[in-house]
């Protein structure tokens, strides 16, 4: 397993052949004070054990696809499923995979830049799927850009699953958060989508207006305002630090697990847009490339 770290004047960014996974994240609260602003294990052999997918690149297809297939020029492909829901690529997606580190650039605006190839069939998917993930430090932002191609049209969706905690608490409760996101996509019991998109307005899935998370458990794909400058953006009173989301992509899922205090922005396509005709197009096609490329700015609470 390799490490590579980056760095620039504002941010430390470690990252690991496995999975591609950013293990830290390293950026100064309101004090001066260094502070790793990603959920991480210390040591890297640990995330072979890993479950929940911390920091990982995630695909062939983020978030959940219903039915146990999906369709490509009427064509079903099978997919591996637990109690019918296929999530984050399969029974082992990409942050399970060994991705190669193609490129590392200490200067002036340092990146690393991983590859991986997912053959064809690779967890029922058609195609050799080619991915590449760049890291890159811009002043005080990461950028995070995914792109593939494809020489069959298959589905997909990649994202960045990192877990962020602006300062270290053991609850999410006291951080604001806006998301411009005017709609949410309605889920059943195992989060799947309906297909029904849904206004958030006098629901607990309005944060159109900075506030608290306060009791808010989100496991839930957003509808992105593709005419807002800001997607979404996350404060912590306690560190002073803030932190913009800016994406190209028609959602976010935001994601608040039980089990510790954190908050994921997972930007990607809609989960189960493969089963879902109205949903935004998820078959990329030979010859295309897919390009999902996000920014997440480092800053403090004004």
């Amino acid at each position: 397993m390799n490490q590579v770290t980056i760095k620039n004047n504002f941010i430390t960014l470690t990252v690991l052949d496995y999975g591609a996974i950013i293990q830290k994240l390293i950026v100064k609260d309101k004090v001066g004070k260094d502070t790793n602003v990603v959920i991480g294990l210390e040591e890297p052999t640990k995330y072979l054990d890993d479950r929940k997918s911390l920091g990982a690149c995630i695909g062939r297809y983020a978030g959940r696809i219903s039915k146990s297939s999906f369709k490509v020029n009427n064509t079903t492909y099978p997919i591996y499923s637990v109690n019918g829901v296929h999530l984050h690529g399969g029974k082992q997606g990409f942050g399970k995979k060994y991705w190669t580190i193609e490129q590392v650039h200490d200067g002036q605006n340092p990146f690393v830049k991983l590859s991986y190839l997912s053959k064809d069939m690779e967890e029922g998917y058609p195609g050799n799927l080619h991915c590449t993930v760049t890291y890159k430090l811009v002043d005080s932002s990461l950028f995070i850009v995914h792109n593939a191609t494809t020489d069959k049209a298959s589905p997909v969706n990649l994202t960045n699953h990192s877990y962020f905690n602006l300062d270290g608490e053991d609850k999410m409760d006291h951080n604001s958060l806006k998301l411009s996101c005017p709609e949410f996509l309605e889920t059943d019991e195992k989060l799947i989508p309906t297909g029904n998109i849904v206004s958030v307005k006098n629901s607990k899935y309005d944060f159109l207006e900075k506030k608290k998370i306060g009791e808010v458990r989100l496991d839930t794909p957003f509808v992105v305002d593709t005419n807002s400058e800001i997607s979404a953006q996350l404060e912590s009173e306690k560190s002073g630090i803030s932190m913009k989301v800016r994406t190209n992509q028609p959602g976010i899922v935001v994601y608040t697990p039980v089990q510790f205090a954190a908050i994921c922005f997972e930007t990607q396509n809609f989960p189960d847009a493969p089963n879902n005709e109205n949903f935004p197009n998820s078959i990329l096609s030979p010859g295309e490339t897919y390009h999902n490329e996000s920014e997440f700015e480092f800053g403090f609470v004004n």
